[in-house]
């Protein structure tokens, strides 16, 4: 079982609590009507499947219900940190002790 912490609520709970939405730090076009199709394709599918830290959302669904990020390693599947949505990505650096 996952244990996700809740930057909001500050308590670690279950997965079951939680509801993942997706990948972090998507910036919506500031014209969305201005975008080719290809590009809409783009920002609504295209997203990183990366090997390591990954930058998540997830919602505390049965809890404060807010949206709140997260960096997981999708290898071990260990969530590395979880913060505020709005807050500034925290640097990978510090988190694993590895250069990027």
């Amino acid at each position: 079982m996952l244990l996700i912490h809740c930057p909001y609520c500050e308590e670690t709970l279950p997965e079951a609590e939680f509801a993942h939405a997706g990948q972090a730090h998507i910036i919506r076009p500031e014209n969305p009507s201005a975008q080719t199709d290809e590009e809409w394709e783009s920002f609504l599918f295209i997203r990183s499947n990366v090997k390591g830290p990954h930058y998540e959302r997830w919602r505390h669904l049965h809890g404060c219900g807010r949206f709140f990020n997260a960096v997981r390693d999708t290898v071990s599947d260990r969530f590395l940190t979880t913060y505020k949505a709005g807050a500034p990505r925290p640097d990978l650096e510090t988190l694993t002790g590895e250069v990027k």
